[in-house]
């Protein structure tokens, strides 16, 4: 490897580790406030917000990528300026497009690293950080969770504990569905089985409902039964797919499709995994581009300003997309890629001139 390839390397990556430091010091300080306030009236140690907030930083830090790809690139730049090194590359030869080649190529293998590695760290330590969250909150007392046994549900409500298991989801509807409820000694109290449950509501609607009690069955046409879950909570229940490694989100994927679960966000968030390497390279391009073009410029803070000012607008033109795919507005793939292609041809015509810079 050549000599100035070896040091554009370590500064891109002192950049990149510096900023990235600094990002997740600053969501990690902001989280530990979040985190007392929420413990205000538990019972635990000092260190506790410290150690929750420590789980559930990387996954914060994980959608800042971006950001910090964008700022790191900047103050890459700003210190081969600062330092007259730019022009002593120009003058031996070395041309603005290859020096945006080489921090490309590092930023692709510093991306796969993020989706393969921190990622799936990042969405373990979420999902354990759900888990120890859930013991301070109401919710403990349900649970709900999909596997390919279909839709599985803890309801504790008035004294009594409700395990419900139903094999498909149609919109506001379970079907071929199964409810054992136990007393506060978990002694059986009866079995409910129906075709058809309305849970639109917290007060279900059981229609054509099979009892079975004391060794007895009978059948009653319309049962209404009082539970914490409504249609709009168990879907909620399901929306926190950053504590999914991607293997979970796969298996997650294939447990949806035999409940006839929407996939929709399961897709959204395997996609956007699977794009976001492209989506760093192209924001490390674009802020190549953008300090080439604002190099004349003594202020770092306006060169700074202006690329935060166009990470921001790139930011809410991707979420406006996945808004639209996630609604199903738009085809779900169209909403993941024509962003990413749009910002491509943009670095392109670009770059078509930045050796001129």
């Amino acid at each position: 490897m050549k000599t100035y390839i070896k040091f554009l390397i370590s500064i891109f990556l002192k950049s990149f580790f510096n900023i990235f430091l600094i990002m997740f010091s600053l969501v990690f300080i902001l989280n530990i406030l979040k985190e007392i306030e929420f413990l205000n009236n538990a019972d635990v140690s000092i260190i506790y917000p410290v150690y929750l907030s420590l789980l559930n930083s990387p996954s914060i830090v994980f959608e800042m990528f971006p950001f910090i790809f964008l700022i790191s690139t900047q103050f890459f730049f700003i210190k081969l300026f600062n330092n007259n090194e730019i022009n002593i590359f120009k003058y031996s030869g070395l041309k603005n497009f290859q020096i945006i080649k080489i921090i490309s190529a590092i930023s692709f293998l510093l991306s796969l690293l993020i989706v393969v590695l921190f990622y799936n760290f990042s969405s373990n330590l979420q999902s354990y950080y759900l888990q120890i969250k859930n013991q301070f909150s109401k919710d403990k007392l349900y649970l709900a969770v999909i596997n390919k046994n279909g839709l599985w549900i803890k309801d504790v409500i008035n004294n009594e504990v409700n395990i419900i298991n139903s094999s498909k989801i149609d919109s506001n509807y379970l079907t071929d569905t199964f409810i054992t409820k136990f007393n506060k000694n978990f002694d059986l109290v009866e079995s409910i089985k129906s075709n058809k449950i309305d849970i639109k509501d917290r007060e279900w609607l059981i229609y054509d409902a099979t009892v079975f009690k004391n060794n007895s069955s009978k059948k009653i046409n319309l049962l209404k039964f009082k539970t914490n879950f409504d249609q709009k909570k168990i879907e909620s229940l399901f929306s926190n797919l950053s504590s999914l490694s991607i293997l979970k989100l796969i298996n997650l994927r294939e447990n949806y499709k035999s409940l006839n679960y929407s996939i929709v966000e399961v897709n959204m968030q395997i996609y956007k995994i699977a794009s976001y390497p492209l989506y760093l390279i192209l924001m490390t391009i674009l802020s190549a581009i953008i300090m080439f073009n604002t190099k004349k410029l003594h202020s770092t803070t306006l060169k700074i300003i202006i690329g935060l000012f166009f990470s921001v607008i790139i930011y809410y033109i991707n979420n406006f997309f996945n808004v639209m795919g996630s609604t199903e507005k738009i085809n779900l793939q169209f909403a993941i890629w024509v962003p990413l292609l749009s910002l491509t041809i943009l670095n392109f015509f670009m770059t078509l001139r930045i050796n001129e810079k």
